[in-house]
């Protein structure tokens, strides 16, 4: 016998006859395999051909499967470098084909092994269709079924009564799928599960390249990652390196927080996540969202930025609060602690709106720590027809609602009068206002204090006067917004009589009023609109104390006696 292969004498006495009978009529094995090789020929097999190497019995039954060389023990064929095993097998010679029963093994090279109870083997198409218990393992991956189709042309494997790939760690389920072992690409359909000891996903169509360890998911798909939850639409997972890059509006979740944009970029090992247009942060948690072309978020650090159309809205409120900038940024501190705060920094060109209340700035801070937020340069504050500037505002809250502003340097509070004509004023170096439930109650003004003030007639709402007043300090008490009480602990003052104002006394030197630049509405807080020029608050440099140096006397200048010689009336000065 040719090719190793062996058959056991289970035909009696006329064992040898009836081999020699199914030689004549052809109904023996393979020619090149089972028949005599004619002397000194040489067999020249063909590539396409199915070869049987070895089986321990060999027949064949004329009347229930004519075509079939029947062979059963330790069967064993090759073809186009595959080999192929099995307990039993039927052989169609004219068909290139074969049919494998009981423990279905076959092999090619030594990176792919398939193995079931049941395969067919098409020599021609190249094609084996294994049934029950199909385990196909490629390198690293296994592929777990109960009916595959493998096309050796092509290299792909299709399953398609449910399937399970695991690669790696990462196991994959589907009603449907197929993989490639030449790309190591697989697409998987119909619900499909990927789980990992860090993530799980859900999707209705993958596709998974297990040489790089990603997944593309296309359709509704949910993924869980720890705390993260993500739904996207077509998107990219890498399973070894827990990074996800979505498109299409995908929505990312976590503990209260949502990121959704038109791209979305999380990587879960390092707690990052980037956004790029129309991008929409929002945390429920604090009631307030953030909104912009760009957007980072690290739920490790706490820290986030926005920028390109940032705008910050805070809904804790009846009323929600609307601020621009060109970028916000927020920093946590104490982070997973009972003491954590943040601070949220706001910069260049910075415009909010509220029903209630209107700001700008050039930029601010915002401490949660001590619910502050710091504006800085040329800051100012409308509530109404009131307005509030300085070179500083501190503005300090109590739940979610002011509780007192703090005015720093040229500070200037005016009000207009509801003919617009006419503006009650009060200039100082530092303003303190103190509110209850939003409305402003009491106000300080505080050093060179100066006052342009316009009483009204109750009876018939008339303006009396202007009163012009100068004094150290002024205390306000107001009620419905309507002043109650003052108090100056001395003043030097003039009530004029409206037909007798001097010109020059109604408007104090420092006098501004900034509608123009007032915020009119939530869009209108992307239009940034300058003071005039001029009108820029003047930087006021402050007299600083001499640093005196011990040990050395300061060489006399101009006549003056040194340091320790100077009068005590000079020192009183300098220590002021």
């Amino acid at each position: 016998m040719t090719e190793g292969a062996t058959i056991r004498k289970n035909y009696g006495g006329h064992g040898i006859k009836m081999i020699l009978v199914l030689c004549l009529f052809g109904l023996c094995a393979t020619p090149s395999v089972f028949s005599a090789k004619k002397r000194g020929a040489k067999a020249k097999p063909k590539d396409d051909r199915v070869y049987l190497v070895h089986a321990d019995v060999l027949r064949y039954d004329q009347f229930r499967n004519p075509e079939a060389q029947i062979l059963n023990g330790r069967v064993q064929f090759r073809h186009s470098g595959a080999k192929l095993f099995c307990d039993s097998a039927y052989f169609y010679e004219a068909s290139n084909s074969f049919e494998a029963f009981g423990r279905v093994k076959m092999y090619q090279g030594d990176t792919l092994s398939l193995f079931s109870d049941y395969a067919y083997y098409d020599g021609n198409g190249q094609i084996a269709r294994a049934r029950y218990n199909v385990v196909l393992k490629h390198r690293k991956s296994t592929l777990y079924t109960d009916s595959l189709d493998y096309d050796r042309l092509y290299n792909y494997g299709y399953f398609f009564e449910g399937g399970k790939l695991v690669d790696k760690g990462s196991v994959l389920t589907s009603d449907w799928g197929e993989y490639n072992t030449a790309t190591k690409m697989a697409v998987f359909n119909y619900d499909v599960r990927l789980r990992d000891k860090k993530f799980y996903l859900t999707t209705d169509t993958l596709y998974y390249d297990t040489g790089k360890s990603l997944a593309h998911v296309i359709g509704p798909s949910h993924i869980k990652s720890g705390s993260s939850r993500i739904y996207t639409e077509d998107g990219y997972y890498e399973t070894d390196k827990e990074r996800a890059r979505l498109f299409g509006r995908s929505v990312l979740n976590d503990k209260g927080r949502r990121m959704v944009g038109d791209s979305v970029y999380h990587d879960s090992k390092n707690g990052a996540s980037e956004a790029f247009r129309n991008v929409v942060y929002t945390d429920s948690t604090n009631k307030n969202m953030m909104t912009g072309d760009y957007c980072y978020y690290n739920e490790q650090t706490g820290y986030a930025m926005a920028t390109k159309k940032a705008l910050v809205i805070d809904y804790s409120q009846k009323d929600s609060l609307y601020m621009h900038a060109d970028t916000f940024k927020i920093f946590t501190f104490n982070i997973n602690t009972d003491s954590v705060y943040r601070k949220i920094h706001a910069y260049n060109k910075v415009r909010a709106y509220r029903i209630d209340v209107q700001a700008v700035c050039d930029s601010l801070v915002y401490d949660t720590k001590d619910s502050c937020m710091t504006m800085y340069r040329d800051p100012i504050v409308w509530n109404q027809q009131q307005q509030l500037l300085g070179e500083v505002i501190k503005v300090y809250m109590k739940d979610s609602t002011i509780n007192r502003a703090h005015v720093i340097g040229q500070a200037l509070s005016v009000e207009q009068m509801p003919d617009t004509v006419h503006y009650n004023q009060v200039a100082s170096k530092e303003m303190v206002s103190y509110f209850v439930k939003g409305e402003i109650r009491e106000g300080h003004a505080i050093d060179n204090v100066q006052v342009v003030y316009y009483p009204v007639d109750d009876s018939d709402s008339t303006l009396i006067g202007l009163n012009y007043t100068e004094t150290s300090m002024m205390k306000m008490y107001l009620e419905n917004r309507k002043m109650k009480k003052i108090w100056m602990p001395k003043a030097e003052g003039t009530l004029y009589p409206m037909s007798q104002i001097p010109p020059e006394k109604k408007f104090l030197p420092s006098f501004a009023w900034f509608d123009y630049v007032r915020p009119l509405d939530k869009g209108d807080v992307f239009n940034w609109r300058p003071k005039k020029q001029g009108t820029e608050l003047k930087e006021v440099k402050r007299r600083e104390i001499p640093v005196r140096v011990l040990g050395k006397a300061a060489k006399p200048q101009g006549g003056m006696p040194p340091d320790d010689t100077v009068s005590h009336e000079r020192q009183q000065e300098a220590g002021s």
